[in-house]
């Protein structure tokens, strides 16, 4: 096991080194003509921001200062996310490079094309004399006056030109070509555009790189921070009685407060559920990062939740990784009500709940039999429950409705692939056999406060019941 361990952390410090160097040579050293500041710089860049992104969540597992892990969070989990679609970017950039190279060498060759002169038609020539029908020297030579010229035969329509005599001697060197004025040479100029093309390519290619990952990230961290939107979904439930049609639960999950989302962000939270007025509200899980001692102001506007049947918490993964025990006590403390596998009788349903399973390691995980096992099947169920892998229980104890969160719907695309591997569900309403699920995208984010492809929510379900 631990040889698995190690080469499955080698393999992927090899992945993370070779992306890096990637991404350094793509936006650096095909950015400039040579060794020098952009280069070293560029690669402290790349280097800085990995050490702060493993710092920040070191500092987070060894109980650094609650300050310090404010200090490091932001520039590092940013760079986590930045150096994500940079790298995307520049992969795109490798199919938009050769067409942008193509087209730069088309639009080269139409310009010499314009630029070289039309050739000039050259005039007729006379027509050449048969002197093969006369052999030579039995013809007298004409004189003079019956040549009409004037001229004697031998210089007759000859022009002197100086060095003619040196030119026609036999063996003496052809005189070069003289260029015409103007002309150039065409593949020495090639030549000598062909680095400089090159780099305009990759500077190009690299800005617009840069350009599109920074105005990605910024984008979803301003979607994150300016707080979940409202999502309403109508849900029918078969056993539901007429009494209950219309009953409204606000769900939300992974809210994450830490050293990044804080009180101010909690207080958003808080106003965006309480707009929808909803019958009760359901807090299924990762509510926040760190211990009651750090955050414990950062939850307190969690007082202000209001809802006619109360507002129910059950505990997420990151509940174990900060201290479960402590904020269960806080939650309840605050007015919310805990649901440790237990279950409560609301007038016209049950509503239950069940510990997550990174409870498992500490034995509280989820207890099915305790909270389901005992009740009346007659009566339509609502399951509280973090995680939507725990949906196979849920249709195994005959629950009408799981509400779960955990997955982030992706949080940053293409995280949605990976998320589907090991989600049965990764965002929406599907249904198991008469087992209906309903998994919540959530209102906060974990590591990076940026969302790409999976807009953060508060959802609003409201109960139908066919007999209404």
């Amino acid at each position: 096991m631990v040889v698995v361990f190690a080469l499955v952390a080698v393999a992927v410090v090899s992945v993370l080194v070779a992306a890096n160097w990637y991404v350094w040579r793509r936006l650096f050293r095909d950015t400039t003509r040579g060794p020098g500041p952009a280069r070293r710089i560029g690669a402290v860049v790349i280097a800085g921001g990995w050490l702060l992104a493993v710092g920040t969540m070191v500092a987070g597992r060894a109980g650094a200062p609650f300050w310090l892990e404010r200090v490091l969070a932001w520039p590092g989990y940013l760079w986590l996310a930045l150096s994500l679609y940079l790298l995307l970017a520049l992969l795109v950039g490798e199919a938009v490079r050769p067409l942008l190279r193509r087209f730069l060498e088309r639009r080269a060759a139409g310009r010499r094309a314009a630029a070289e002169p039309e050739p000039t038609p050259q005039p007729l020539s006379a027509p050449a004399v048969d002197t093969e029908r006369i052999p030579a020297g039995t013809a007298p030579p004409r004189t003079a006056e019956e040549s009409g010229t004037g001229e004697e035969p031998e210089t007759a329509g000859k022009a002197e030109v100086p060095g003619a005599e040196a030119s026609a001697a036999p063996g003496a060197p052809e005189a070069p070509d003289a260029p015409a004025p103007g002309a150039t040479d065409d593949g020495m100029s090639e030549r000598l555009a062909l680095p400089s093309r090159r780099l305009f390519v990759s500077r190009v290619v690299a800005g617009a790189a840069a350009a599109a990952a920074v105005g990605t990230v910024g984008y979803g961290t301003y979607g994150v921070l300016n707080g979940p939107t409202v999502k309403r979904v109508t849900l029918p439930l078969a056993k539901l009685p007429r009494a209950a049609h219309g009953f409204r639960i606000a769900v939300v999950s992974d809210i994450h407060l830490g050293p990044v989302l804080g009180r101010s962000f909690a207080q958003t939270v808080v106003d965006t559920i309480n707009s929808t007025q909803p019958d009760l509200i359901a807090v299924v899980g990762d509510l926040v990062d760190g211990s009651v001692k750090d955050l414990g102001p950062a939850a307190a506007p969690l007082a202000q939740l209001k809802a006619r049947h109360g507002a129910y918490f059950v505990t997420g993964n990151h509940e174990y990784f900060s201290g479960a025990e402590q904020w269960v006590d806080e939650v309840r403390r605050l007015g919310l009500i805990p649901l440790e596998n237990a279950r409560t009788e609301l007038p016209h349903f049950d509503l239950a709940g069940v510990n997550d399973v990174a409870g498992e390691d500490e034995g509280q995980g989820p207890d099915y039999a305790k909270a389901l096992g005992d009740r009346d099947r007659t009566r339509a169920c609502v399951l509280l429950a973090h995680q939507p892998v725990q949906i196979h229980d849920a249709v195994d104890h005959g629950v009408d409705l799981q509400l779960s969160g955990h997955t982030h719907g992706g949080q940053l695309w293409p995280g949605s692939l990976l998320a589907g591997l090991a989600n049965p569900t990764v965002a929406g309403l599907e249904r198991y056999g008469d087992t209906q699920l309903y998994v919540s995208r959530g209102a906060g984010a974990w590591g990076p406060p940026t969302r790409v492809g999976a807009e953060s929510d508060v959802t609003v379900i409201e109960l139908a019941s066919p007999k209404a």
